[in-house]
């Protein structure tokens, strides 16, 4: 779906290194994070699954509809905070790049 008039949405390749600690674990790191720009919203780094500890992440039964990005599919940490991370497994096509990227609320730059 094209943005509405006045929406924006920006993918860059991000080069500085990220972390997500939940609860002092780390859930993931990377170098190489997606950085999605979108009006209205802080924002977001979508990191690659091969960067993120998915093995520490169990399914959840959320899903969300963005109209401009497709429906999310999220994850939470067993004994910790629930829907802790979202992905797009079926973005839509003019945010194809994140496909199956997981991003968090939480993330630390450096």
């Amino acid at each position: 779906m094209p943005a509405a008039p006045g929406h924006r949405i920006e993918i860059t390749q991000g080069t500085d290194p990220v972390r997500v600690v939940v609860n002092g674990q780390i859930l993931a790191e990377s170098r190489r994070p997606l950085l999605l720009s979108e009006t209205g919203y802080p924002t977001r780094y979508y990191l690659p699954p091969e960067d993120v500890r998915t093995d520490l992440l169990t399914p959840s039964a959320t899903h969300t509809v963005c109209p401009f990005k497709g429906t999310a599919s999220y994850w939470s940490l067993p004994g910790g905070p629930e829907d802790v991370a979202w992905a797009y497994p079926e973005p839509h096509t003019e945010v194809a790049r994140i496909k199956d990227h997981l991003c968090f609320y939480e993330v630390e730059q450096g």
